[in-house]
């Protein structure tokens, strides 16, 4: 598996696994490419024998950030790629200065929460009602 930046050619199969892995709110394509051209966005995206198999993007805004989404296609998880894709994550937050990096994530996905505890992350506080289908988000956040 190597990682590296997002390209504007990733966005296309970014997008596809966005609707696979998030079928209720996934992110589409010009929602992907806008994030793509901002300056605080860096995204960054897994490959295995040249195919992308997981992506995550972080938002700097001066001493904080968020990371706006983690995915590992299904064949690939528990295999080590969302750990290595948010170790990456934060390592581009730290060269940028933050201090403190937060997210979002459902309290119905498990295994997700799983994978940010075991990055430090602790949960923070609760959103009610959140989502659109009216599930409730939990907000992690790490001190750097």
């Amino acid at each position: 598996m190597q990682l590296r930046n997002w390209k504007y050619e990733d966005i296309l199969k970014i997008s596809q696994m966005e609707k696979e892995c998030f079928p209720l709110e996934p992110w589409n394509f010009k929602m992907l490419a806008s994030s793509f051209e901002s300056d605080s966005f860096t995204g960054v995206v897994a490959e295995d024998g040249g195919d992308i198999i997981g992506y995550g993007g972080i938002t700097v805004a001066a001493d904080s950030a968020d990371i706006e989404n983690v995915a590992v296609a299904e064949p690939f998880r528990c295999c080590g790629a969302g750990t290595a894709i948010i170790e990456e994550l934060l390592k581009t937050a730290r060269a940028r200065g933050v201090r403190k990096v937060f997210l979002e994530v459902r309290v119905s996905n498990s295994a997700a929460m799983g994978l940010y505890l075991k990055s430090g992350f602790k949960g923070v506080y609760a959103r009610t009602r959140y989502y659109s289908d009216g599930e409730d988000c939990l907000v992690m956040a790490k001190e750097l």
